[in-house]
């Protein structure tokens, strides 16, 4: 079992991304403060954000926030919008070569101008904390390989899965949308757990009929209200991440109370799921 117990009922049960924060944030500064005592040593992580949006600095704010609360060095290099590609790999560059520097993370998404893949792919490895080098994804991907990092929000759905005693190898799990940040990380942990996966996205056809065989539900689609009620089963375990903007909010991709109704656990809006992801950010360092 998890941290968290669950409930015996089969009512639905709010996931409490904070409390689960909190565990988390309690254990890394353990584990710091330990590291520190034995070896001298204290984390550093460098963020390089390029622009002003606010999306991006919300989140960037964020994760210097859960480093400086368990602990962590935090360098923040912010870089104008018209910045040029050899800027950001500059800064990448003196990053990968200081020794007090153990985490690098170019936040995303960069201007259109700028090459992403080879951006990401300048990054060391060993320091590739949002694990998006093809050398960590392609280890995730492979059986009897272990990535040195793992991407931060599937990490932290994962995460909450454990801590809830959710209970995933044979389980029938669908993950909504493909993305390279989620939903194909997301696929490929379920699937190290032995899970049996499927993958909805844009081109899927009959999706409501593949959701609803579901026993656990991750939706990272980031379209609001694309869940309905009628797609979750009863029972199934839902995870929502998928975040859209609407007007100047935003709306997660299930209208809760309408899911609310079948599922036994649930990701609600502002619930510190989001809190949760951002603290996985420094779990590496442990």
């Amino acid at each position: 079992m998890g941290a968290i117990a669950m409930n015996s009922d089969t009512s639905a049960k709010i996931i409490d991304g904070k409390a689960v924060a909190k565990q988390i944030r309690e254990e890394i500064a353990a584990d710091i403060s330990r590291m520190k005592e034995a070896i001298g040593v204290v984390p550093g992580l460098a963020v390089i954000l390029v622009g002003s949006r606010k999306d991006s600095q919300t989140y960037v704010r964020n994760k210097k926030k859960a480093c400086e609360g368990v602990g962590i060095t935090s360098h923040e290099v912010h870089l104008p919008e018209d910045c040029t590609e050899e800027e950001v790999l500059r800064h990448i560059s003196y990053f990968n070569s200081d020794p007090s520097v153990h985490g690098i993370l170019v936040q995303l998404p960069l201007p259109r101008h700028m090459n992403e893949e080879k951006i990401l792919n300048n990054v060391c490895i060993e320091k590739d904390v949002d694990g998006f080098h093809p050398l960590n994804i392609g280890r995730l991907a492979m059986q009897g390989r272990e990535p040195l990092f793992v991407p931060c929000t599937p990490k932290g759905c994962m995460e909450l899965l454990h801590r809830y005693g959710v209970e995933v190898k044979g389980k029938r799990a669908v993950v909504i949308g493909r993305s390279n940040i989620v939903g194909m990380p997301a696929s490929l942990l379920l699937q190290r757990q032995n899970a049996t996966i499927s993958i909805v996205h844009s081109y899927t056809r009959n999706p409501e009929e593949i959701t609803r065989q579901a026993d656990i539900v991750i939706s990272a689609a980031g379209v609001a209200n694309l869940v309905r009620g009628s797609w979750i089963k009863p029972g199934a375990i839902v995870i929502d991440v998928g975040i859209n903007p609407v007007d100047t909010d935003s709306t997660w991709a299930m209208p809760m109370m309408v899911v609310l109704a079948n599922a036994r656990l649930i990701t609600p809006i502002g619930s510190g799921c989001l809190e949760q992801i951002d603290i996985c950010y420094v779990r590496p360092f442990n």
